[in-house]
């Protein structure tokens, strides 16, 4: 069996690499999420560093640190436990095995594709991370183990960005690219070339270095619990994370906690400002995304100009030195003599009660240049769907939650109640061999949510630009795909305007990349609705093929005036009339303002056979209810 590749050998990546030996020195860190492209050896880092962390002591004696991996298909019995189904049946009792979660106990927990795990097992890990237990409750059974682990999350953001709730849980945040360096990129190949060549004459010849990171790791991790933290450099840690408006406490400890690994990583035993920045580098960026619009990362001299803010409150907190014996006593000052000011002559200055102000944390960080937005009311398809696992519409979801065992009619089976009615029917007075008979059968109940095809078209037409209408549609566009974010949807845009309609954003998970093409719509000239609807329904058609599961909900922002061509608005109704007979939900969203209103907006509706609402009703906070479009 080949060995793994060495992790002294990952070159172009000093950041990914810092970031998880330092969740190998003090695993209180939470854990580790790298951002970045196909290609950029993120997997092959999180693997490399399961051999070089400290072996593990327990009950059964000491072993080696393990690295589990998590699939993203997983089942949720396979993640925390299940029924022992051999004692069931050998001997009528019930038993519980642990799952996944309890063989990553003190070890590394790897998820690849974090992005797309689905949101029940997201919640497992959140409620197994926040306690570091995990308590099953089913099937009769009462069960808890503990659960420590390092969670390390590999992902690429154009599959679509990481709920909050479990972005918040890593520790630390990566984004990592190819290098662009020639002689950079030659050695990573050849590298890679040698490794393929001869993997075992590959890892023994990194052998003396990986045994040295090993080391290091093993002596950091001794030594962290010694490292000094200052209150001077705690209260550096307190104002940066004030300052970039972190929310809650948990990102001034993630710091405080790197830090201090960083500390013990380069040997030292007292944190330093230095320390501090580093820490702050890696564990506070992708704690500011608030929203799927917002930009990762720091924006150029937001992190010099927060430090520099810290280190003046850290100086203003330093006690005033004792008065010299020596001095003069207070004696008048010259220059105070001659009438100059004692204070700055800046009227701008802060006094040294007062702190300065905050660094900016919008202007360049920021993407959507297009209006505020709000809180978008629910559109969701009535009925119940079997579509992919998400956040929106009721489903049918295979991968769900089991909520019971119900009559077997087909599909799965539920082998727990199955069993359950089978060891009942033969009672605890007979021995032997469990039978199974068809009236034992029982099937699973699962319930869920599922995610939807999310269709905007958008009316740039000239009679929309006018008047700044369009700027108020854009914004109740990024609101609904803000919305869209957070019940995780794929969402695609079509633009209407000039003589055609356009696909500006074919279907995707990246909801960020679909306000980037929002921003720079072009608008002007006539309304080809018809084209728009057709367009749609081409779209609509293809991603059936692609997800069938998946259902689509058809967004139209307009104010219904169709022109171009002979009979615009007849065309439009036919149009709107063949997506009906697709049987696709519908939601027209009525953009016409002024003194005059001709309705057309509520006509689409009626021949789309969907939900009519104003452009103020997409407000949660304008209706009561849920808006719900029917297939």
């Amino acid at each position: 069996m080949n060995p793994g590749y060495p992790f002294s050998a990952i070159v172009g990546q000093d950041r990914l690499l810092l970031a998880l030996s330092l969740c190998a020195v003090h695993p209180g860190i939470g854990g580790v999420l790298v951002r970045g492209e196909k290609g950029t050896a993120k997997s092959t880092a999180v693997r490399a560093l399961t051999a070089l962390m400290p072996p593990v002591t327990d009950s059964a004696g000491t072993r080696p640190a393990r690295l589990v991996e998590l699939p993203v298909g997983a089942t949720e019995d396979r993640v925390v436990g299940s029924i022992d189904f051999e004692r069931i049946v050998r001997d009528g009792e019930r038993a519980f095995t642990p799952g996944l979660l309890a063989s990553a106990d003190r070890g590394l927990l790897y998820v690849d594709e974090v992005n797309l795990l689905h949101d029940h097992l997201v919640d497992l890990l959140l409620d197994a991370a926040a306690m570091g237990r995990v308590h099953v409750e089913r099937d009769g059974i009462s069960h808890s183990y503990p659960s420590t682990f390092v969670l390390v999350g590999t992902m690429n953001p154009e599959e679509g960005e990481l709920r909050p709730q479990l972005l918040d849980r890593f520790g630390l945040a990566v984004d990592v690219s190819a290098s662009r360096d020639v002689d950079t990129r030659m050695t990573v190949v050849r590298r890679r070339l040698d490794y393929e060549r001869d993997a075992v004459a590959f890892a023994e010849a990194h052998a003396d270095a990986d045994a040295e990171i090993a080391a290091r790791i093993a002596g950091a991790r001794d030594r962290v619990a010694d490292v000094e933290l200052p209150d001077s450099e705690l209260r550096r840690i307190a104002a940066v994370c004030a300052a970039f408006d972190v929310d809650g406490m948990r990102g001034d400890l993630v710091v405080a906690r790197t830090a201090t690994a960083h500390a013990a990583w380069r040997g030292g035993t007292t944190v330093t400002e230095d320390d501090v920045r580093v820490a702050v580098e890696l564990a506070l960026p992708h704690r500011r995304r608030r929203d799927p619009f917002d930009a990762p990362g720091l924006a150029d001299g937001e992190l010099d100009d927060a430090m520099s803010q810290a280190d003046e409150d850290v100086r203003r907190s330093e006690p005033e030195p004792d008065p010299d014996p020596d001095d003069d006593g207070g004696a008048p000052d010259p220059a105070a003599e001659d009438g100059a000011p004692e204070q700055s002559s800046s009227d701008d200055a802060p006094s040294a009660d007062e702190p300065p102000p905050r660094p900016s944390t919008g202007g360049s960080s920021g993407t959507a240049a297009s209006g505020d937005g709000f809180d978008a009311r629910l559109l969701q398809i009535d009925g119940v769907g079997d579509g992919a696992p998400g956040r929106r519409s009721r489903a049918r979801v295979s991968s769900g939650r089991v909520v019971r065992a119900t009559d077997f009619t087909g599909g799965s089976l539920h082998l727990v109640g199955t069993l359950m009615r089978a060891a009942e029917r033969r009672g605890a007075a007979e021995s032997g061999r469990l039978s199974i008979a068809g009236g034992d059968l029982r099937g699973i109940d699962r319930e869920g949510r599922e995610g939807n095809l999310i269709v905007f078209v958008v009316d740039a037409s000239g009679s929309m630009a006018a008047r700044d209408r369009l700027s108020a549609v854009t914004g109740a566009v990024v609101s609904l795909l803000r919305d869209a974010y957070r019940r995780r949807d794929r969402v695609a845009v079509v633009s209407v305007r000039g003589s055609d309609a356009e696909v500006i954003l074919p279907p995707t998970r990246s909801v960020d990349v679909a306000v980037t093409r929002l921003r720079d719509v072009r608008t002007g000239g006539r309304t080809p609705l018809a084209s728009g609807f057709l367009t749609t329904r081409d779209v609509v058609a293809r991603e059936r093929v692609r997800e069938p599961g998946r259902r689509a909900l058809v967004v139209t922002l307009t104010d219904g005036r169709a022109t171009g061509g002979p009979d615009p608005v007849g065309r439009a109704r036919h149009a709107a009339a063949l997506l009906a007979a697709d049987k696709v939900a519908s939601v027209v969203v009525d953009c016409e303002s002024g003194m005059v209103r001709l309705g057309l907006a509520r006509d689409l509706a009626t021949a789309l056979r969907g939900t009519y609402i104003s452009l103020p009703e997409l407000s949660s906070a304008s209706v009561a209810g849920v808006v719900r479009a029917a297939a």
